[in-house]
């Protein structure tokens, strides 16, 4: 029989092939069961990011409000806090981190925002936040901020206006060395 043949290629061949490429190079950002603690008003947002932070083998739990965040952060520790920017109702990302400073001066924390960068995300890095994922984010991009977030230094506590002192040992053991932070 006559006819013509079609050879048909599907790009999904194309698209695993890719995707087994992006999972091998997660393997470099693969926690070690790090607890992270995601703050979202959005369920799925929570879903979602709990979700690719367990596939990346770290410990999620997550929140609704800044004010559980704050509440929860008093009674347990994480290693890491995943923040939202923009939450309704109660308190921002910004509040939210500022009220956490108050008894975790050292909490390394990614900001997230379906927003561009703005003042107050650079407030919150300058308050040691450091990172910042733009939603929605990728596997890729929440593995990498991830691990640049838990490899750098914790956050400094600066207030200069309210001349907070903070106290050192020497390793001569004195118990001299009071410098202002």
């Amino acid at each position: 029989s006559e006819g013509t043949t079609f050879q048909l290629i599907f790009s999904q061949t194309a698209e695993k092939s890719a995707e087994n490429v992006n999972r091998r190079n997660l393997d470099e950002y693969r926690g070690k069961g790090q607890r992270v603690l995601v703050v979202d008003d959005v369920d799925i947002q929570r879903k979602l990011a709990s979700k690719m932070l367990k596939s990346l083998g770290y410990e999620p739990q997550a929140v609704p409000s800044g004010e559980a965040a704050v509440e929860l952060l008093k009674k347990e520790d994480f290693e890491l806090v995943i923040l939202d920017m923009i939450m309704h109702p109660g308190m921002n990302g910004r509040e939210t981190y500022a009220a956490i400073m108050e008894f975790k001066p050292h909490q390394k924390a990614i900001i997230a925002s379906g927003m561009a960068e703005t003042e107050d995300v650079a407030k919150v890095q300058a308050m040691g936040a450091g990172q910042f994922a733009n939603k929605p984010y990728t596997i890729e991009e929440l593995a990498a901020a991830g691990k640049k977030a838990l490899a750098s230094l914790p956050p400094k506590r600066i207030e200069h206006e309210t001349g907070i002192m903070e106290c050192t040992r020497l390793a001569s053991g004195t118990g001299q060395g009071v410098h202002q932070v």
